[in-house]
């Protein structure tokens, strides 16, 4: 689809090799949708405490600092020496965050099916939802009762 927006954002928590955490945004790039898929514009997104795991893990909070040099903007803080090995296996691995969200159908696959909830609210899990849109299968949405607002969905599955 050629009118898939280009401005989005998303989160993303990476474990250095330098001993550090760090939490950045960065452009989104979209592909274009399968048949089955919709475009969800997030609206709402709860952080949860694994969100919290994830996106600061063993990294000593009283070290946050902003990285002014990074190309997109960036949260660094210092990992405690003894809570490295928690990390070991995603080091240099930029890992999205958001468990869950809601938003708005704004573009959407071929299919019948994902062409009739262009417009509707729903609410989706299955991570990577701390975005300005996600991309999901049909299946895995689940629509949100008319007059409901993304916010009231954004925690239907934790």
């Amino acid at each position: 689809m050629s009118d898939l927006p280009t401005d989005g954002l998303a989160l993303f928590s990476t474990a250095s090799g330098d001993g550090t955490m760090k939490v950045t945004l960065d452009p989104q790039v979209l592909a274009p949708l399968g048949d089955d898929e919709l475009l969800v514009r997030v609206e709402a997104t709860p952080i949860n405490p694994s969100d919290l795991g994830l996106l600061f893990g063993p990294g000593d909070v009283s070290t946050a600092r902003v990285d002014s040099s990074a190309a997109n903007p960036t949260l660094v803080m210092d990992v405690f020496p003894h809570m490295a090995r928690m990390v070991a296996a995603r080091l240099d691995q930029p890992m999205p965050v958001g468990n869950e969200g809601a938003g708005t159908v704004v573009a959407a696959g071929a299919s019948a099916e994902a062409q009739a909830l262009i417009g509707r609210v729903v609410a989706t899990f299955g991570g990577a939802m701390c975005r300005s849109y996600r991309v999901v299968r049909v299946a895995d949405a689940m629509v949100l009762p008319e007059g409901a607002s993304a916010r009231e969905g954004a925690s239907l599955t934790v």
